[in-house]
């Protein structure tokens, strides 16, 4: 490619990435640290609200006591719908309830209810999208904004993000040197310069990838309907969140846990008037991979839910998203990748504004050179 082609395309790539980095550094960064903040996200609530957390190790009383616990403490209209097992001993177990009826908005209410597992002790009653992590988790997901709006807007900050990551790589490459030159600190003058570059290319890839997946989970119905495109997936449960509950059921949910029991169970659903159901989750063995049991309430039949191909690339989009399930190198990567926009969108200001000035600078210079060509 000739040397003006180049220098021309550099310099286009150059203005996007400048352009995007200090038009929507309002939006990106307080994204990014919400998502670097839900990287841990039990660790920071337990950090937080310690009293929820305060469980005893020993084995944990079956699910019907433990709504029964829960239903005790409950405001009036509100029905128990899951509950969830602990991870790890000495983590709380919770059973969420939701409320009867639906408010002004359509969307119900929800309340946690933290136990202690061997004993049944309650911990704490919260109302999730009330509380610190359900507020980062509404922020980072569509900037608690209702309805798809705000998902869309974090979703193009997605879109914006992956840009950043590709054309700051393209940017980085060093130019009339090897690549191993590229990687040394020195290169630039001044401290700013190096953190972007250094750090920026460390992380381009991870960012990268993390700012693809949320492009996905920005989008969800597109998303889901271009994967399914390519890899079989299971049709979406009809209702959602919002599904009617079956107000008299055939089977007690310890009978709909044993039916299904083979493993260390980690949640079980009230089944809807959809699904007819109860949905028991499995651990097996110390493995955070999530085996799915439904059991008909009528007939009291078992049948496992086989997870299909895109169903699994799904999750594992997620997994990669939130930095879950992957490790802790990963992890930290995730985090990172939320930390470090706040320092490319410092650094890069700061970059900005010294070749500003300089430009500045230099412009009266030039004008006089003419002038004294012309006196010559």
């Amino acid at each position: 490619m000739p040397a003006e082609t180049t220098f021309r395309l550099r310099r286009v790539w150059l203005q996007i990435h400048l352009w995007l980095g200090i038009g929507l550094a309002v939006l990106l960064v307080p994204v990014s640290l919400s998502g670097a903040a839900l990287v841990w996200h039990d660790h920071l609530d337990a950090l937080t609200s310690p009293g929820r957390y305060a469980a005893t190790a020993g084995e944990p009383l079956p699910p019907s006591q433990l709504v029964q616990r829960a239903a005790a403490v409950l405001e009036p209209g509100f029905q128990p719908v899951a509950v969830r097992m602990p991870e790890s001993a000495g983590w709380p177990a919770t059973v969420t309830a939701r409320e009867g009826r639906r408010g002004e908005g359509g969307r119900p209410r929800f309340l946690t209810v933290y136990l202690d597992p061997p004993s049944g002790r309650v911990l704490d009653v919260s109302e999730f999208r009330n509380s610190l992590i359900g507020f980062l988790h509404r922020f980072h997901e569509n900037l608690t904004i209702p309805e798809w709006s705000g998902r869309a807007i974090v979703g193009w900050s997605g879109v914006a993000m992956l840009i950043l990551s590709l054309t700051g790589i393209y940017l980085w490459w060093p130019r009339n040197v090897g690549f191993l030159r590229g990687l040394r600190w020195a290169r630039g003058p001044t401290l700013p310069l190096n953190l972007h570059h250094l750090f920026g290319f460390w992380i381009s890839l991870p960012l990268a990838a993390v700012s693809a997946t949320g492009i996905y989970l920005g989008f969800p119905q597109q998303g889901r309907d271009l994967l399914s495109q390519v890899a079989p997936m299971t049709p979406p449960q009809r209702g959602g969140f919002a599904a009617p509950l079956m107000q008299r059921t055939e089977l007690t949910i310890d009978h709909a846990v044993e039916t299904a029991t083979g493993a260390r169970l980690a949640a079980v659903f009230v089944p809807t008037q959809q699904s007819g159901a109860w949905r028991v989750q499995l651990r097996e063995g110390q493995s955070e991979h999530l085996t799915t049991v439904m059991v008909e309430d009528r007939s009291g039949n078992a049948r496992r839910v086989e997870s299909l191909s895109g169903d699994r690339v799904a999750l594992w989009i997620r997994w990669i998203h939130e930095g879950s399930h992957s490790g802790v190198v990963w992890q930290a990567l995730v985090f990172l990748c939320g930390i470090l926009p706040t320092l490319f969108t410092v650094t890069g200001l700061l970059i900005w504004l010294r070749k500003r000035k300089a430009k500045r600078t230099l412009e009266p210079k030039i004008g006089t050179v003419p002038q004294v060509e012309a006196a010559a």
